[in-house]
């Protein structure tokens, strides 16, 4: 197998099914069980489930989405919670948890178009407070973190490979923000053979249509939404 090549994909057992139903996940938005339902009437949003071997990955949690006064605050505090919660089972559980932050020399030259295209950016320059994990969750010595310039955690990354070297079929994946660096994470994720689970309460955005559209078009096209009690109990 190539080094930067996904495990073969195995068709997923009953018990490691993820819930059918995205309805049951995304219920404060008007219509939104019904638009779901439009889908899977006309061939999207079929199961993809879970592998025989799991990651907990951890999108871009840091101050800058927790500070008052920065540009990047939302209300996200639940969301951070939660996947504090799954990566605590994680390591109780002897899952493997991986962070990803992205980060900038000084003067954020290596930002290329991203930067260019969102200012805010610079928020992430190395040694910016901004830019660091907060309390919990936070990277254990020995706990990989991936450092990234662009909204995917795979692109430009070992990551893939990380994942292929321990066999890791399926990542329940967390963090910030849903409509940029969770969108693009987990539609590479798929793109690159591995099974996104996006855990709809452990990600957040700016605001909750934004969160809800995107974790509804996920499930649809490029990975299966579940929510936190599913994802924990996957755990074990």
């Amino acid at each position: 197998m190539p080094a930067n090549a996904a495990p073969p994909v195995a068709e997923s057992t009953p018990a490691h099914r993820a819930p059918p139903d995205l309805g049951a996940v995304l219920s404060s938005s008007p219509g939104t069980s019904d638009l779901a339902a439009d889908y899977r009437t006309h061939g999207f949003a079929a199961r993809l489930g879970a592998g025989e071997r799991l990651a907990v990955l951890v999108i871009d949690v840091c101050m800058a989405y927790l500070t008052n006064g920065s540009p990047l605050r939302a209300p996200v505090e639940d969301a951070v919670a939660a996947t504090a919660r799954l990566v605590a089972r994680a390591r109780e559980t002897g899952v493997p948890v991986i962070f990803t932050r992205v980060s900038y020399r000084p003067g954020t030259t290596d930002g290329g178009l991203f930067r260019r295209k969102v200012p805010a950016l610079s928020f992430f320059e190395e040694g910016n407070p901004l830019a660091e994990f907060p309390v919990d969750p936070a990277p254990l010595p020995g706990e990989t973190v991936v450092s990234k310039h662009y909204a995917s955690a795979f692109h430009g990354t070992a990551l893939a490979a990380d994942l292929t070297a321990q066999r890791i079929d399926t990542v329940l994946i967390t963090g910030l923000t849903t409509s940029g660096c969770i969108r693009a994470s987990a539609t590479d994720a798929l793109q690159h053979g591995f099974r996104p689970l996006v855990v709809a309460d452990a990600c957040g955005d700016r605001d909750p249509r934004l969160h809800e559209a995107n974790l509804l078009d996920l499930d649809a096209k490029y990975a299966d939404v579940i929510d936190l009690a599913a994802a924990l109990s996957l755990l074990r």
